[in-house]
């Protein structure tokens, strides 16, 4: 085959920030030249006084494979004849100042286990994809009018094998995962899981958001093409998958990106643009060509050659803001007087307009939580150009009104209502993920108030009303069946909690709801406008009431009542739309979800306004419920109900009756577990890999 070479079109395309295959030309790449099987390295180091190549091919001699400058630009090249796939290398860097730096590649497609911290020669060609049918499907979906409810999982922690001496880790391999993992988001119902971790990182306690190897799913669990054996396998049964990705900042460790030639030049030179001081962490200089084109490009790696669905961008709000984290002094205004950091900006909307205007149907999804204005909003039109944002708003509401005791609650009723002021501003995705469930902040099923009955109750109820609230959907790992302690990367979820009735129970109505929730284009066919929901009770504060419709692209309606009180109303009355029979579909307090069997079965409705409708029902709330009801189809042409009146017209309760008059005889297994809080655990400290300090991103 003809020479490989790094030349002067790759100069130019990559000075420019448009050499989106640039992952092709640098790094390590296996290839016959001159008859002779070998491999061709390539690497940006423009500062450096001289560069090598050196691995098991070389005895690690940094005297035997020299390379060569090839241009203005700094990228400097050579081929070695023996050097195979499998084998071991870095970057010998003599820097200008005459120190030698032994260094990762940043391209490498494949690292060494930790905690060695070298690359290994890859070839990720040649794999043969069973996947088309997705792909060909997905590329007539538009995600933002689909069903999209997420498993967030952190592979590493799901499961894992017994430790022994052979294998301390325990870790499932990719193709391991690949089956386990299918199985049970497929029996579960989501539609696509989001994978932490996925980049090589040194430290397991960063979660894998310190990234060394950019461009290498970490040796924790296999090879390249075991990752993609993996997302394959997941296409294969109809399952998307989105992956974390770290553009924000990257760790100083030794081998990594960190003053690479010896000088700054994949971060700021300046602390105050280059250094996150909290976190322990370089910031990357996104003014810088050559930065911008490695980053871009990767996120096209990702979507291209392992055929992910999506990135869900880690940290935006910190790459957004100069003074992030940051008190007076540690920071320096932008050229306009601001706070914005403009080179990040133009950076986030050059990457999405690349990654989207060639896959519109994939998924960019920023994890921003700030007021920043259009960040699901085309960079043509000032926007940053993401099609999907975490409502981190509406998690930080709904936690705080869910940890609320009841009898409080009335007080609080506008942390239920406020997202609706801006649920339809954004493609917003609802979140509940792994940052909610650590460092103190003790798991989901622990934050709910009560005792073990009204904690899962509880639960429940905030499960249905999140399936039911404009955007798509967020679970973390374990929160679908109550795990009780935190989240430790350490250690495998508590899988042995599913032979306890309510912990088995909570895990049905998840199943429950996602199957219904796909099936029910209501709940996410408008999901970004007012035309795909309609306030019915919004203002029953002193019951702590809700309900509302949900509407699809036809008009096809669906009822949903919340009751956050553990109070039983029997009676309850409220507007509705069209007259006839609302049946009873999803009730969060069925005796098989683990609740105490208050039912309605159908109701009909009865003409009386109410609501701003000319007919309305009454229905039998029990307490800590989320109610899901069909809505008949109009018998003629309906026009535009009238503004919705307040729910003080809604019928006060009655005397609650005692739970235990409503509750089904339970069933025997072992005793409970009993729902204690424990100690907070963090991750341990490293020197050079720190995991970040929580604050509201990963």
């Amino acid at each position: 085959m003809a020479k490989m070479e790094f030349g002067e079109l790759d100069q130019y395309l990559f000075g420019q920030a448009t050499h989106y295959d640039i992952y092709k030309k640098l790094g390590a790449h296996p290839v016959t030249q001159n008859g002779k099987s070998g491999t061709y390295f390539a690497v940006w180091a423009p500062n450096a006084e001289d560069v090598s190549v050196v691995g098991e091919f070389n005895d690690w001699d940094p005297e035997r494979h020299p390379m060569k400058k090839t241009g203005p630009i700094g990228v400097w090249e050579t081929f070695v004849a023996g050097a195979k796939v499998g084998d071991l290398y870095k970057f010998c860097i003599r820097a200008m100042d005459g120190r030698l730096l032994y260094k990762a590649d940043p391209y490498a497609s494949w690292s060494e286990m930790r905690p060695g911290n070298a690359s290994r020669i890859a070839d990720i060609t040649g794999f043969k994809w069973g996947d088309a049918a997705w792909l060909k499907k997905r590329k007539e979906t538009d995600p933002r009018r689909a069903a999209l409810s997420i498993y967030e999982v952190h592979p590493g922690s799901w499961k894992k094998h017994p430790a022994s001496d052979g294998d301390p880790d325990g870790f499932y391999s990719y193709r391991e995962l690949a089956h386990e993992l299918a199985d049970y988001v497929k029996r579960m119902g989501y539609t696509h899981v989001e994978l932490m971790g996925i980049a090589e990182h040194p430290f397991d306690g960063s979660w894998g958001y310190q990234v060394t190897g950019y461009y290498a799913p970490t040796a924790r669990f296999g090879s390249p093409k075991e990752f993609k054996y993996l997302v394959n396998y997941l296409h294969k049964n109809k399952i998307g998958v989105i992956l974390d990705w770290v553009p924000a900042h990257f760790p100083k460790d030794a081998h990594g990106l960190a003053e690479f030639d010896g000088t700054c030049i994949y971060e700021h030179s300046d602390p105050r643009q280059g250094e996150h001081p909290d976190w322990g962490t370089k910031i990357f200089n996104y003014g810088k060509n050559e930065v911008k084109n490695f980053l871009i490009a990767n996120a096209l790696y990702w979507i291209e050659e392992f055929h992910v669905d999506g990135l869900r961008v880690d940290a935006v709000a910190s790459m957004l803001y100069l003074d992030y984290n940051r008190r007076d002094g540690e920071w320096e205004q932008n050229v306009k007087g601001g706070k914005e950091n403009l080179e990040a900006i133009a950076f986030l909307q050059k990457c999405n307009t690349a990654n989207l205007g060639r896959h519109p149907h994939k998924m960019m999804i920023a994890e921003e939580s700030t007021a920043w204005p259009l960040v699901t909003k085309p960079a043509a039109d000032g926007g940053l150009g993401f099609n999907f944002k975490w409502n981190m708003g509406w998690m930080n509401d709904m936690l705080s009104y869910m940890k609320t005791d009841p009898l409080f609650r009335a007080g609080n009723h506008n942390k239920v209502t406020f997202s609706f002021f801006y649920a339809f501003s954004e493609n917003f995705v609802l979140p509940i993920s792994h940052d909610e469930v650590v460092h103190g902040k003790c798991s989901l099923i622990n934050k709910m108030p009560g005792d073990y009955e009204a904690k899962f109750a509880n639960l429940r109820t905030f499960y249905g009303y999140m399936m039911a609230h404009p955007g798509k959907k967020l679970l973390f790992m374990g929160q679908e069946f109550g795990q009780f302690i935190e989240w430790d990367e350490k250690k495998q979820l508590d899988w042995m909690l599913l032979g306890y009735d309510k912990h088995h129970e909570l895990q049905t109505y998840v199943k429950d709801l996602n199957h219904f929730y796909r099936e029910t284009a209501s709940l996410w066919q408008v999901d970004y406008s007012w035309e795909g929901f309609q306030w019915i009770v919004p203002d029953d504060n002193k019951q702590s009431v809700i309900a509302f419709l949900r509407r699809d692209a036809k008009g096809k309606m669906l009822l949903v009542v919340c009751n956050f009180n553990p109070v039983l109303r029997e009676s309850y009355s409220m507007g509705v739309p069209n007259p006839g029979t609302y049946k009873e579909l999803i009730n969060s307090d069925d005796v098989k979800y683990g609740g105490t069997g208050v039912k309605n079965g159908s109701v009909k409705s009865v003409k009386g306004p109410m609501h701003g409708f000319d007919q309305h029902i009454e229905v039998t709330l029990p307490p800590l419920s989320t109610i899901y009801f069909s809505v008949p189809a109009a018998r003629k042409k309906a026009g535009k109900p009238a503004k919705a009146e307040t729910a003080e017209a809604a019928k006060p309760e009655k005397a609650a009756k005692p739970a235990a008059t409503k509750t089904a005889a339970p069933k025997k297994r072992t005793a409970k577990p009993v729902a204690t809080k424990p100690a907070a655990k963090k991750p341990r400290a490293a020197k050079t890999t720190k995991p970040k300090t929580p604050v509201t991103e990963s």
